[in-house]
């Protein structure tokens, strides 16, 4: 682990763990539905007649924050890398690691991936009418490589803007050190920043409107939080961890027990208040408007404080390196990048069982995630796919 930082890596990991699981789950809520005319929109590429209303609130808890959590993580050590290599060696090395393997995720392995939706939609085993299929009816579906291709885009930007804005950073950095001794203006500061780069979007776009071209596919209410959190990664790496935010002697830090017990009971008021929001808006008895807006600050504060809870957590509680979490670190990006096609191909084998829901949620996890951490190792032996993955 030279030169890296051991907590950062373990929850990097550990929420790819999480993207795993949240995947596992999707085919089994009580909301998923099929769509035989165009499978892409889909709740997911499989849906199982098993359904475990527990799923829709362990995906529900993930949505909200894990991949805002991911592009904070993956901008923290940014500017480190720019100012050691130079803007471009370090967009050389993005397009190796970044781009490139989205490319062959997107043209080879959903194309794997994506076969049994097809077949459940048309019942038919034609791969050449499936190919034409996949890249005209569903438009070339991204499935989750799509953050691949968005983190490029960030990185690229940054890149190119970073030489012009060092010294805002630095600035920004040092308001951090100040801060990190007032965690509740900090954790006021953090949940306004999030509103106001998620909720104005949310209601332009709704919460899950997709857009793109080809492959290149986006959330369109996300994109502004997603790059917001990038920054504010990159914002933090600024600084170096024993003297910055997440330092054991900052007070922010130092509550990290009270921002799990915030991210939890916040979460559960949200649990609360979702299913009456709902109602109120579809009978109309308040304007949309303002229950959206009430309904945007217990969500934001679910999102601001759950990324909280798991970076201070993280810090406080990872002490030593672990063997297999050690693998995990080093294999966690292949794992995503091809943990999809067994999770769906998984699924569809597992639609003829007459099992309950949370059973198959089990296996499909734990076969999806032994088998593609077991892949990854073994291709990762050969030095040129190491290069890129």
């Amino acid at each position: 682990m030279k030169n890296r930082v051991l907590w950062i890596d373990y929850l990097r990991s550990s929420i790819i763990i999480l993207v795993v699981a949240h995947h596992s789950a999707l085919a089994y809520t009580t909301f998923a539905k099929f769509n035989k005319e165009a499978y892409i929109m889909s709740t997911n590429p499989v849906v199982d007649v098993q359904r475990w209303i527990g799923l829709d609130i362990f995906v529900f808890f993930n949505d909200i924050f894990m991949m805002s959590l991911m592009f904070l993580i993956s901008g923290v050590f940014v500017s480190a890398s720019l100012q050691k290599k130079g803007s471009i060696s370090f967009l050389n090395d993005r397009f190796r690691r970044l781009f490139i393997p989205f490319i062959f995720g997107v043209t080879i392995l959903m194309l794997l991936a994506y076969y049994p939706s097809y077949y459940l939609a048309h019942g038919q085993n034609n791969i050449k009418d499936y190919i034409i299929d996949f890249f005209t009816v569903e438009h070339w579906p991204v499935g989750p490589p799509w953050f691949i291709w968005v983190l490029f885009s960030f990185n690229l930007v940054f890149a190119l803007v970073f030489p012009f804005i060092k010294g805002i950073l630095n600035k920004l950095s040092e308001s951090l050190l100040i801060l990190k001794t007032k965690p509740f203006k900090l954790l006021f500061i953090w949940f306004l920043i999030t509103w106001i780069i998620y909720v104005p979007l949310r209601l332009i776009f709704g919460p899950d409107s997709w857009t793109g071209l080809g492959p290149f596919d986006f959330q369109k209410s996300r994109l502004l939080l997603y790059f917001g959190y990038f920054i504010f990664g990159t914002v933090i790496g600024s600084t170096p961890f024993e003297k910055g935010l997440f330092s054991d002697d900052s007070a922010f830090m130092k509550k990290w027990p009270t921002w799990i017990s915030f991210c939890v009971l916040i979460f559960l008021i949200l649990l609360i208040i979702d299913e009456p929001f709902r109602r109120l808006t579809g009978t109309k008895q308040m304007n949309v408007i303002h229950v959206q807006l009430i309904y945007s600050i217990v969500y934001v504060s679910s999102c601001t404080l759950s990324c909280i809870a798991f970076l201070t957590a993280f810090k406080a509680l990872v002490k030593s390196s672990k063997f297999w979490m050690d693998s995990l670190v080093a294999n966690s990006f292949s794992i995503y990048l091809i943990h999809y096609v067994f999770i769906v191909w998984c699924q569809y084998v597992l639609l003829s069982l007459n099992i309950s829901a949370i059973i198959k949620v089990f296996v499909t996890f734990w076969v999806v995630l032994s088998v593609s951490w077991l892949v990854s190792y073994l291709i990762r032996k050969n030095n040129l796919v190491k290069k890129y993955l």
